[in-house]
């Protein structure tokens, strides 16, 4: 950390309040004795275009005035021209006024623009004398081109030799002790400014306000704001900005209304800072107003604006209104295609009605990536990084496939966050081998990486693997994080490898200290269900230092079901309709337990209650994608052309599967006393459907992939092993808990899916 010197402490020094940021036209003219004259008006250099001008002064042996150089030096800083910037350095020092302190002051900013800070640092060095501005120029060039530790220095050397700073020259050492993340060294600084009483200067307030943002300290940073006599867009724009960096986006709101109030008129980066609040906020009413304020104030075709409002509908569930947004935009960047793209994956994330409108989102973001390919632009690794989490999404293999052929094509296979994003794709689409070989082939590998595939191997029942790698990622110096450890908790609930487990368990508290958060339990919960104990599952609830949540309650309910501990089935079906009073599978599964016990009060109990909750029938839906067109089915359909063949082809795979000892159990029963249809007819499920219908309708090799919005039924997990095993195909199902590989009879999930 930096010390100010002793000069700071003992100085009285006058300071320059009023001194505003230097410009062309606000630079302080040394004033000097000397008449440079101009022999013609047409050598006038302010006469001529900027080859002719530069050319004239190059060949030149009559002065100009000094001035003339600063429109000259302003085109090299537009060029960025090191080169011509030194032609008509080497004029200066020729025509011997090269000691006009405003122009070489000039010149040093010059090169700094231009990048070349060690021919900034020689021009002022060779400074016969300085002043603030001097200083002050050479110090914003270090910072300018990433050297605030020498800006600093710069600083220092400054005070040492009694220079006076301005509050420019303040705002500079503010943003470099920022960059640095020397907040100590800005507190010191803060000081000489509380000393000298400028803390209500704008562009000291400006500067402080961002550097306790920056650090951390919001409250600071709205106090340093508040002492703001004359607060501009600016102020209360870093302000607002403040507030969201730091988490605090209901003030950063507050802060919004109050600058209005105050008749400031908002910029582009306020209005983006605000959307991005709303969004975090779910403020859709306020963000709407504020589409209309921004129309109002003219940046309705401003596409940073623009994009942050669609952004904004999008994660809110208005996808008309985004679309009609995105395609009401006259310009369309590469940033607004990612945008809705993105926006668009984040939608199936937090789609209310379940898989539904989730894969109506991810159909729609494939088609935007569609769109996007056609128009001629190019993707770039974010586009890329968000339409792969929509294949995985989507189980959208062949949509997958094309994508990484883009991938190559564009040059991208290298990027670490494409190449991880490939390795979730196959891993969620069931292709475990390609997802294993993209990740040996990747040249760097982050701690993402390593998760993903590590979590990739635990989901696809390859325990032994995960486990491996992860030992491997301890090798290399990789530090995993809580993530990690699900997967390899995970891994070892697959495998029913207590003692590792708990070993891990473990390790991930005492040697990386991470303290266990709900998936860590749930994997240890998962794991002694698997193995039927039960009792040990419940003690680790009760060693939880937090609620269970729904899926805890859910692997509970299914493990008790399976081996026959009623009681504590009942409990843990209670406790998890307490937890969500609308779960309507778990209405479902306590009303088929008390069936099977034959409790004929609690049945009546449980249909009252349904009743009065108005449970209706489960949403079971099951979509198979054929061909780019996806097929969708549900529980108790009528099928119509071109499904009409699928009751006889499932009455066909029922005979031969009960010859191979499959027998179709009773599963969950869902009339209500008002409905005499069963929602779920024998050898009817969505997912039977789907896949019978992805069995006559593909290749015999092809594997068969479906999405379902609930989990699957016993009946049904049995069912999908014998029919693998029959066709000799693969079958992949996500459903709305896990994920099922079914290859030759065996499931990936270790066959917990039948204990539902």
């Amino acid at each position: 950390m930096a010390f100010l010197p002793s000069v700071i402490v003992g100085s009285t020094l006058k300071l320059e309040p009023d001194f505003k940021k230097p410009t062309l036209a606000s630079l302080p003219l040394e004033k000097r004795n000397h008449s440079p004259m101009i022999l013609d008006k047409a050598l006038d250099p302010f006469n001529l275009d900027f080859r002719e001008a530069l050319s004239l002064i190059k060949e030149g042996e009559k002065k100009v005035e000094s001035a003339a150089y600063v429109p000259l030096l302003q085109e090299c800083i537009k060029n960025n021209s090191v080169s011509e910037a030194e032609a008509i350095h080497a004029h200066i020092i020729k025509m011997g006024i090269h000691e006009d302190l405003f122009l070489m002051t000039f010149l040093v900013n010059v090169y700094a623009k231009c990048g070349t800070m060690d021919c900034a640092r020689k021009v002022f060095d060779n400074l016969p004398k300085r002043n603030v501005v001097t200083w002050t120029s050479l110090m914003s060039g270090y910072v300018h081109n990433a050297q605030p530790e020498v800006a600093i220095s710069v600083f220092q050397e400054m005070l040492e030799v009694g220079g006076f700073p301005t509050n420019y020259t303040l705002g500079v050492a503010f943003k470099a002790c920022s960059l640095l993340a020397d907040f100590e060294l800005g507190k010191q600084i803060h000081g000489y400014v509380v000393k000298y009483e400028i803390e209500d200067d704008t562009s000291i307030g400006n500067a402080l306000c961002s550097l306790y943002c920056k650090s951390g300290n919001l409250e600071s940073a709205v106090k340093a704001f508040r002492r703001i006599s004359d607060k501009n867009v600016i102020s209360w724009t870093t302000a607002i900005s403040a507030c969201g960096d730091n988490g605090d986006s209901a003030m950063g709101l507050s802060l919004f209304v109050e600058m209005l109030c105050a008749n400031v008129e908002p910029n582009e980066f306020t209005l983006t800072s605000v959307m991005s609040m709303c969004c975090i906020m779910q403020a859709l009413k306020m963000g709407s107003q504020i589409h209309s304020l921004s129309i109002k104030l003219g940046y309705g075709s401003n596409l940073r604006v623009m994009n942050s409002i669609m952004y904004l509908y999008l994660k809110n569930g208005w996808i008309i209104e985004a679309k009609k947004l995105f395609d009401g935009m006259e310009t369309i960047s590469l940033v607004t295609w990612n945008a809705m793209i993105a926006g668009l994956a984040q939608m199936m994330d937090l789609a209310e009605d379940g898989i539904i409108n989730a894969h109506s989102s991810g159909i729609e973001a494939l088609n935007t990536f569609l769109r996007l390919h056609r128009s001629g632009m190019k993707p770039d690794l974010f586009t890329f990084s968000s339409v792969l989490t929509v294949c995985s999404s989507l189980v959208a293999l062949e949509q997958g496939e094309q994508i990484h052929a883009q991938v190559i094509k564009s040059g991208f296979l290298s990027d670490v966050v494409v190449g991880t994003a490939l390795v979730n794709m196959y891993s969620k689409c069931g292709s475990i081998d390609r997802a294993s070989k993209i990740f040996v082939e990747m040249s760097t590998r982050t701690l993402i990486s390593w998760t993903s595939m590590i979590t990739a191997f635990a989901q696809h029942g390859y325990s032994k693997q995960a486990l491996q790698l992860f030992e491997d990622m301890r090798f290399v110096g990789a530090r995993p994080n809580k993530v990690t450890f699900v997967g390899v908790l995970s891994a070892c609930s697959h495998a029913g490898l207590v003692e590792e487990a708990l070993a891990y368990f473990d390790m991930m508290k005492k040697e990386y200290k991470i303290k266990p958060v709900m998936d860590h339990y749930a994997c240890l919960i998962d794991m002694f269900v698997r193995l039927g104990r039960i009792d040990e599952a419940f003690d680790f609830v009760k060693k939880m230092d937090f609620e269970p949540n729904e899926f805890i309650w859910s692997l509970l309910i299914a493990g008790c079901r399976s081996h026959g501990k009623s009681e504590l089935g009942f409990y843990a079906a209670e406790q998890l309709l307490n937890l969500n009073p609308k779960n309507s599978e778990a209405y479902f599964l306590l009303l088929n337990m008390y069936l099977s016990t034959e409790r004929w009060k609690d049945v009546s109990k449980v249909r009252k209650l349904m009743k009065d909750e108005k449970i209706g029938k489960l949403k079971d839906w099951s979509w198979i994608s054929i061909r780019d067109k996806v097929h969708s089915f549900r529980t108790g359909d009528r099928l119509n052309p071109p499904y009409e063949n699928i009751d006889n082809f499932l009455r066909d795979l029922d005979d031969k599967a009960s010859t191979m000892g499959f027998e179709l159990q009773t599963t969950l029963e869902l009339r209500t006393e008002e409905d005499d249809e069963a929602a779920f007819p024998r050898g009817r499920h969505g997912e039977k459907l789907a896949v019978a219908f992805g069995l006559l309708s593909t290749p015999s090799a092809a594997p068969i992939r479906v999405i379902k919005s609930i989990s699957m039924c016993r009946d049904c997990h049995s069912f999908m092993k014998f029919i693998s095993q029959l066709t000799s195909r693969k079958i992949l199902i996500r459903d709305s808990k896990r994920l099922h590989k079914f290859v030759n009879g065996h499931c990936s999930c270790g066959d917990f899916g039948s204990l539902v």
